[in-house]
């Protein structure tokens, strides 16, 4: 039968194709979703080995090739919920369509860029594209396997997949700088966007739509100015310290600006987010623990990456295979936890890797100045593991939380969230290693504050996730 859903207007959402397969049996839809979410995902990690070597090309200084990650980052977590709202007002697989096509030719532009501007200023744009595909693909997996077990399941091959990006990235990115140049770690996202945009409009049928909601800009701006203040200012602080005005005016500003975007939502006929899911325990708490687990693995794969070719001497392709280790382990742990989660729910997998990723990040700390690297493997497979281990656990908790209709905004709140993770994650550890009496020194400390990042993610998943999924 069509694949017709009702629309927000309560008239019937006209389907351009009939649907995939009985949903729950066919896996085609979660295989083309994630298509588009393993190209952001691959471009975040992929770009980890090759900033040092752009950073030389284009004499970009430390705060530049900060910008070079985090502006993409910024723009990315500021967005993700107007991603959300304009996919539940405008169907979800229009606005995702939309996102593919902006980053595929946002990374043309980034692989052409002359100089350092050229190449941020394409960065942001591919924050844009981000930001539609990827709480787009949240709601469309929700929409695609409705049953509680099928659709965690369909979360823990989501995360799967994003660990299989996650693995690829560093190789990739250094085997694509040591032989054909950086330029490639960008060309590549080409052929996987098209390939995206064709698998969706085939596979995945119309998303219904909330037309009578309008899109509340004055949140969404004062979020997108919450996120990009706090970002200056944690990549600036490195350069100019903690105490100059410029930095500590960026802060007030981006604490106003969170401030008023609470103003807002209190006050709105049509907020973003309802104030009642925002109290929810599962949805807030499993958000701010998705940001920890960002901020902690990111961190530690932006510092660690500075430090295999700065201070190690390693080749793009040696830091990536160094890195490999870490990010290996969240292909095989997502996997693992999309099957537990069935039978133990998602508290336990979710305390269980914070604490695991924790210890690892305790391990580096604690193994010296400077430690060989065969005594940081073991402590970044556990930090990979962890946060992989943990994340479907975290997603199901958001997802399951979500009223009908607001599945767009959920996934965009959970990863706005964990994008500002990221972003604060690659900030303070630039910020530690240009600020610390030496190198080795600013490095121990950022993976000693990741670690406690971790156990506070783990402390507040006790609290807040459920023991079991939501209608399991």
């Amino acid at each position: 039968m069509p694949f017709a859903e009702p629309s927000g207007d309560g008239g019937p959402e006209p389907a351009d194709r009939p649907a995939p397969e009985s949903a729950g049996r066919s896996w085609v839809p979660l295989l083309t979703v994630c298509t588009g979410y393993f190209m952001v995902i691959l471009d975040v990690t992929i770009i980890n080995v090759a900033v040092p070597v752009i950073g030389r090309e284009l004499s970009a200084s430390l705060t530049a090739v900060q910008w070079i990650t985090n502006g993409y980052t910024m723009v990315f977590a500021g967005l993700l919920l107007t991603g959300g709202a304009l996919g539940d007002r405008l169907g979800n697989r229009r606005i995702f369509c939309a996102g593919v096509v902006v980053f595929t030719v946002a990374s043309a532009g980034c692989a052409l860029a002359p100089d350092t501007p050229a190449l941020v200023t394409a960065r942001l744009v591919e924050g844009v594209g981000a930001a539609l595909i990827v709480p787009g693909s949240l709601a469309l997996l929700q929409q695609a396997y409705p049953a509680t077990a099928v659709r965690a399941r369909a979360f823990g091959l989501w995360g799967s997949l994003a660990g299989i990006a996650a693995s690829a990235g560093p190789l990739l990115g250094g085997l694509l700088v040591s032989t054909v140049g950086w330029r490639w770690v960008f060309f590549i996202n080409l052929p996987v966007g098209v390939a995206c945009l064709l698998l969706t409009l085939r596979h995945l049928g119309r998303s219904p739509r909330h037309a009578g909601r309008p899109v509340d800009w004055p949140a969404q701006c004062a979020v997108v100015a919450a996120v990009a203040l706090l970002t200056a200012a944690l990549n600036e602080a490195g350069r100019r310290g903690w105490t100059d005005p410029a930095v500590l005016g960026a802060l007030g500003l981006a604490v106003a600006a969170a401030a008023a975007f609470a103003v807002r939502e209190r006050l709105a006929r049509s907020p973003v987010l309802p104030l009642g899911l925002l109290r929810s325990r599962a949805m807030s708490g499993g958000a701010v623990i998705g940001l920890l687990f960002n901020f902690g693995f990111y961190g530690m794969v932006f510092t660690a990456s500075l430090d295999f070719q700065h201070q190690r001497g390693y080749s793009a392709l040696g830091a990536g295979a160094a890195l490999f280790p870490a990010v290996a382990m969240t292909m095989f742990a997502s996997v693992l936890s999309g099957r537990l989660s069935r039978r133990t729910g998602d508290r336990p997998l979710v305390v269980s890797g914070m604490l695991l990723a924790a210890l690892g990040l305790a391990g580096w700390a604690a193994a010296g100045a400077d430690p060989g690297y065969p005594l940081l493997v073991a402590p970044m497979m556990a930090v990979g593991f962890g946060t992989s281990f943990a994340l479907t656990g975290s997603t199901s908790t958001v997802m399951g939380a979500a009223p009908a209709g607001y599945a767009g905004s959920a996934a965009g709140l959970f990863n706005t969230a964990r994008q500002i993770g990221s972003a604060t994650g690659v900030a303070l550890g630039g910020t530690f290693l240009a600020t610390a009496a030496d190198y080795a020194a600013g490095l121990r400390v950022s993976v000693a504050v990741g670690a406690l990042a971790y156990l506070s993610a783990a402390a507040l998943a006790w609290r807040c996730v459920p023991p079991k999924a939501e209608g399991a």
